[in-house]
């Protein structure tokens, strides 16, 4: 196998990512591509999704948005990966940059730990404020516990989301991979919610998100128990327990195992009942553990998605190698 394969570059990716991640100077220079596959998908949204339409018709829309949406990306991202494959080592090396881009582990990571910072130094009110950052639920409806959970929720589901998935596509596929599953991500978090606008022309892009965030939220929870193992084997064993117990009641089909790792593996109980604007939500517990969750817990849980991390890292590069010897 090529030293240029596609599990080095997820190596790579990663590698970078979670050195520098993606400097705010860029940003407010020419933004993200999460941003700008936000931008494409508005404009179907506005153009294909119209009102008065049937229910069939607009699923219709939403289905050919997704593919509009797949297209594009996938011109895009095989023509980066075509001019970067003319420039040897260092095209592979800037291909790397640019994947690194899809990936989300430092920005996570910084953004939890801003919720727990903002619970020991400001208290309260700094909490609500900063997990509203990363949380859609109303936080005026949290307490201490309630804005701890919720920080600690975020790390786990996001951890499969904004980097063991983008890492398995890359992995597997190369740019255009985690590209596709990017655009994919991006489309569910902003038409797949069941509202009177997006209920059917959301319907294929959150269908096609739970089909592609399947594989990495079970991997992510191995992952969880893995790194808990590292510390407390009986932490492990209770992560163990918590995903074979509730992962699958969750009202996600893939956020639950994640989340269920974590749960266990910090002795808590995360998810729940909970309010998303005024919208009460009655979901299953994950964990059997204690609801009172600190600023200590989400230091603890930053702690293991660190180790998790580590290990993702270590299983692509192993696999690298693996590959590369047959």
């Amino acid at each position: 196998m090529s030293e240029f394969s596609p599990l080095v570059l997820a190596c790579l990716a990663l590698a970078i990512e979670a050195a520098v991640g993606y400097p705010g100077s860029l940003y407010a220079a020419i933004g993200h591509p999460v941003t700008w596959i936000g931008r494409l998908i508005a404009l179907f949204d506005r153009r294909l999704n119209l009102e008065g339409r049937a229910f069939a018709e607009r699923r219709r829309a939403g289905i050919l948005a997704v593919a509009l949406l797949i297209g594009a990306t996938l011109a895009v991202s095989v023509a980066i990966v075509a001019v970067s494959g003319w420039l040897g080592l260092p095209g592979f090396v800037l291909l790397g940059v640019v994947a690194s881009s899809l990936l989300a582990q430092r920005s996570l990571h910084d953004h939890v730990a801003d919720v727990a910072a903002a619970l020991e130094t400001g208290g309260l009110a700094a909490g609500r404020e900063a997990v509203a950052m990363i949380v859609g639920r109303n936080p005026q409806s949290l307490d201490m516990a309630g804005v701890s959970r919720a920080a600690i929720e975020s790390l786990a589901e996001n951890f499969s989301d904004g980097v063991t998935a983008p890492a398995f596509w890359l992995g597997l596929f190369g740019l255009p991979g985690a590209a596709l599953y990017k655009a994919i991500n991006t489309a569910d978090s902003m038409i797949g919610h069941r509202t009177p606008r997006h209920e059917a022309f959301g319907w294929a892009a959150a269908r096609l998100d739970d089909l592609v965030n399947l594989p990495a939220s079970r991997l992510t929870a191995l992952l969880i128990v893995a790194a808990a193992a590292f510390e407390d084997r009986a932490a492990a064993s209770r992560a163990l327990g918590a995903i074979r117990r509730d992962a699958r009641h969750h009202k996600s089909p893939n956020a639950g195992w994640p989340e269920a790792a974590m749960a266990g593996a910090l002795g808590l109980r995360l998810a729940g009942p909970r309010v998303y604007g005024e919208a009460r939500i009655d979901d299953r517990w994950m964990g059997d553990g204690r609801a009172e969750a600190t600023a200590a817990d989400i230091r603890r849980a930053l702690a293991l998605y660190r180790r998790a991390c580590i290990l993702l890292w270590a299983l692509i590069a192993s696999t690298a190698v693996a590959a590369a010897s047959l």
